[in-house]
């Protein structure tokens, strides 16, 4: 597997270096620094360079290099998979993770690359397993109140769920879903749907007692076609109450209305989905139910993505005008599609002007303001709230200089950036959320929905 680990800072020193193998001397460590750091950006491309039959995989984060060195055929997906976590313990270990906290947190950072390697083959890497015996003094007074038994870190580490301890206690047992959406959009400038997908994941917070088992349900496609059942929801605080029961109330309306694209009764078809290492693979195949136990504290349950039936949430018709080499006329109207009940947040438009343009005369008729920024070509539009099924025009002039050698305006595309909360544009709807524990405590819990733009692109 793995023959050597290292992290370098931008110049391309080494912080870190750690042979598993005696396949690779330590000057490798040079050749990546002067075949990938030093070379220009526009000749390293790609995150896996092989130079003979040594193979280099590196990520970038921050101001350090990660790179990982493998002389036979490695798994390229598991390598990168061990460095995504590696970040995220230096992230969990010391609150973030740059050169600075690589110097002064280096003898920690050498104990946990002997726990997590052997012999260059990944192992546990479990945070919570690895602060129980992997740890400093300030580690430990966070996490660790009395010392655990030895038989209970051997159980932790080598049991069947070594990503929880048996031994936790909550006074009060609740669960947080975040159901979180990105769309993405291109639409050409007749108005064609050139791509619109939706990519989705499913962030869990999870404060239970004991070692709770979890039954999760959402209106996949394939679950309604087979068991119509579902959950009761009742909204509150922003948030929605989940629990087994009664079908949901009526009340929450269809895709554009009610509680805002939450779908009732509708399925969705789920395009692929990627789980965390908690959730039975094997009952998933059989009937679609989304088992699990799941780790203490915030974790991400599943990742998924749709590409049919997407509910845009805003709709952008431009009209963009060039009168000959002088100005340029804009007028842009932008209709929300989602129920009235619910408000986009944090609502920017980027408009793109010429390169030689002077000065520009805006008119907003609606909510928001709008200015020049000669620093990025376009006309930022800004809108601090945008309410459901409204919309909003802005019309502009734009002035050009004259240019010496005219060159054809290029017209990059319109883009848009939002939140609204409440809303799904796949329409994904938890069905339902049941914990079962042997104790039989009762638990609360909460489901919250929240789509936000990715790539939403109105070409002109």
């Amino acid at each position: 597997m793995l023959s050597a680990v290292f992290i370098y800072n931008q110049k391309g020193e080494v912080l870190i270096s750690r042979l598993y193998r005696h396949d690779v001397k330590r000057s490798v460590a040079d050749v990546f620094r002067v075949h990938v750091i030093s070379s220009p950006a526009s000749v390293v491309r790609s995150p896996v360079t092989t130079l003979g039959s040594t193979s280099f995989f590196h990520i970038r984060y921050d101001n350090l290099w990660l790179c990982a060195v493998a002389k036979n055929n490695a798994s390229a997906a598991m390598v990168f998979e061990f460095l995504y976590r590696l970040l995220g313990l230096g992230v969990s270990y010391f609150g973030r993770f740059d050169e600075e906290a690589v110097k002064n947190n280096f003898v920690l950072i050498y104990e946990l690359l002997d726990e997590i390697l052997d012999f260059g083959y990944p192992q546990n890497m479990e945070v919570d397993t690895l602060k129980l015996y992997v740890t400093t003094e300030s580690v430990r007074s966070r996490n660790v109140v009395e010392a655990p038994a030895p038989q209970s870190i051997t159980m932790q580490a080598t049991g069947a769920t070594t990503w929880r301890r048996n031994d936790i206690v909550y006074k009060k047992n609740e669960a947080f879903v975040d159901v979180i959406e990105s769309v993405n959009l291109i639409l050409s400038a007749k108005g064609t749907v050139l791509r619109a997908d939706v990519q989705g994941q499913i962030v869990m917070r999870s404060f239970l007692s004991g070692m709770p088992e979890c039954k999760f349900g959402l209106n996949d496609k394939l679950v309604l076609d087979r068991d119509p059942a579902s959950g009761s929801i009742v909204n509150r605080s922003g948030g929605v109450r989940v629990s087994g029961g009664a079908p949901p109330p009526r009340s929450l309306g269809t895709r554009a209305g009610g509680m805002g694209g939450v779908g009732d009764g509708e399925s969705v078809e789920i395009a692929d989905c990627q789980f965390h290492q908690c959730v039975r693979l094997g009952r998933f195949d059989t009937d679609r139910t989304i088992s699990f136990i799941p780790p203490d504290g915030e974790f991400e349950l599943m990742r998924y993505r749709t590409t049919e039936n997407v509910n845009l949430p805003f709709k952008v018709l431009p009209v963009v005008r060039e009168l000959g080499r002088s100005c340029v006329e804009y007028e842009v109207l932008i209709k929300s599609n989602f129920s009235a009940k619910l408000s986009a947040t944090n609502m920017v438009v980027s408009i793109p002007t010429p390169p030689n343009a002077t000065k520009c005369r805006i008119k907003v008729s609606g909510p928001g303001k709008a200015k020049y920024n000669p620093e990025e070509n376009a006309i930022v539009w800004r809108i601090s709230r945008f309410q459901g099924l409204q919309e909003t025009s802005l019309t502009a002039v734009v002035d050009l200089a004259p240019m010496t050698k005219p060159t054809p305006w290029s017209r990059p595309p319109i883009s848009l950036d939002f939140q609204v909360l409440m809303f799904t544009a796949s329409g994904l709807l938890v069905r339902f959320l049941k914990v079962f524990e042997r104790s039989n405590y009762q638990s609360v819990k909460w489901v919250r929905y929240m789509t936000k733009a990715g790539s939403y692109e109105i070409r002109i």
